[in-house]
């Protein structure tokens, strides 16, 4: 099959590393594959270096950016068009608010032109979290919704990376007459259960001023909004008097990285959370071992590819029970506390500090639990199922 995927930017994220794995095994499997997306702008670092060699071709389109910009934004659409109508693809497979709508509306509006009597292209979007949600107006919300209603309208399938994303889409009126399917977002898992050399995890520790003893809690996160960090900060107060060898490192990089020091230093916490600034994707595997307890406290996400990462290295977690965390967390590996429950946050993870045994049995199971789902293979021959399901049925 000839597919185009869409996507707003390749920042370090989730959404970004399932798109480029996506390519990467759909090439392999010998489709014509082509990547479009935008300039990687903004502090959270970018992902071009994953598609130099890996057998798809990449198109950046300066127009294309996250923010609503008008003038951009209608530029876009029209370079979007023109580069489909040259491409003729099978399947467009959108990712993200921005492209997901600019790009379902470009290759719907090419339906049927490509050769006679066809109806390709056939559009896929993968929703990999919602850009409505309680945190922010009512007004803002609805005109998200109303957008995504109509881009739905010129959807033929839509993929999602938890059945919550699913629920909640139909809930509010999303493309209920169309197929939704849930591919759990795939992870490279090789880098994550092979644990490094001792040496290499004790430099690490050392290279951020921790003690070899010492019981390590890890949020990787962007420094942005509604990722919580203010809840672990609150929580890491309340448990450094009890547990003196015990510290805090904040992995990643974002808006608010001023912001969280100043908390930091006003929680007098600078000497136990230890912040690393923005770490290469290959780095994470290593930081996670390095560390002995995972908690998320996002309080907006599809499904954290963070949790199964850190399952996958043997790690316990504790998340806030949102959207797909309940979906990989449970009570055998780890903890769902309610969001901004920081009580319930701190005796998660006090028992887990105390407990060297409980974050082992916990860690193992997780590893158990996810290893098959989000292998990449798994994702990707989900996926293909369905675009062959759309390819068959211009022959029905």
């Amino acid at each position: 099959m000839r597919i185009v995927h869409i996507i707003t930017r390749l920042v370090l994220g989730g959404a970004q590393e399932n798109t480029l794995i996506t390519c990467r095994l759909l090439a392999q499997q010998g489709h014509e594959v082509t990547l479009i997306t935008g300039p990687a702008l903004g502090p959270e670092g970018g992902l071009f270096n994953w598609t130099k060699d890996a057998g798809y071709e990449v198109i950046v389109l300066d127009s294309m950016r996250r923010a609503i910009l008008p003038g951009k934004d209608i530029l876009s659409y029209l370079q979007l068009k023109s580069l489909l109508r040259k491409l003729q693809p099978d399947i467009i497979h959108t990712h993200s608010a921005k492209a997901g709508i600019l790009g379902r509306w470009a290759g719907h509006a090419l339906r049927g032109q490509f050769e006679s009597g066809s109806q390709k292209p056939y559009v896929v979007h993968t929703i990999h979290g919602l850009a409505f949600h309680d945190y922010q107006s009512r007004l803002l919300n609805r005109a998200y919704i109303v957008a995504e209603k109509s881009a739905a309208k010129c959807t033929d399938a839509f993929i999602t990376v938890a059945d919550v994303m699913t629920e909640k889409s139909r809930a509010a009126g999303i493309g209920v007459d169309k197929p939704y399917t849930t591919a759990y977002s795939a992870i490279d898992e090789d880098a994550f259960l092979q644990k490094p050399a001792d040496d290499d995890i004790k430099a690490f520790r050392r290279k951020y001023g921790i003690s070899d003893q010492a019981v390590v809690i890890i949020t990787v996160a962007r420094l942005a909004e509604l990722k919580g960090h203010e809840y672990i900060i609150e929580s890491a107060k309340r448990l450094a008097a009890r547990y003196k060898d015990c510290c805090w490192l904040f992995v990643g990089d974002g808006a608010l990285t001023e912001h969280i020091k100043k908390q930091i230093r006003m929680a007098s916490l600078g000497y136990r959370i230890k912040l690393t600034g923005l770490l290469q994707p290959e780095q994470i595997p290593l930081a996670i071992h390095a560390s002995d307890i995972l908690v998320h406290c996002s309080l907006r996400e599809g499904l954290a590819r963070v949790l199964p990462q850190a399952m996958l290295c043997a790690k316990p977690v504790v998340s806030f029970d949102i959207d797909g965390a309940k979906e990989v967390v449970n009570s055998s590996t780890g903890f769902l506390i309610e969001p901004q429950d920081i009580d319930g946050l701190v005796d998660a993870c006090a028992k887990l500090i105390e407990d060297p045994q409980l974050r082992q049995r916990l860690g193992q199971n997780g590893q158990h639990s996810v290893t098959e789902k989000f292998a990449p293979e798994t994702m990707v021959n989900t996926i293909e199922a369905v675009y062959l399901q759309l390819m068959a049925c211009q022959y029905t």
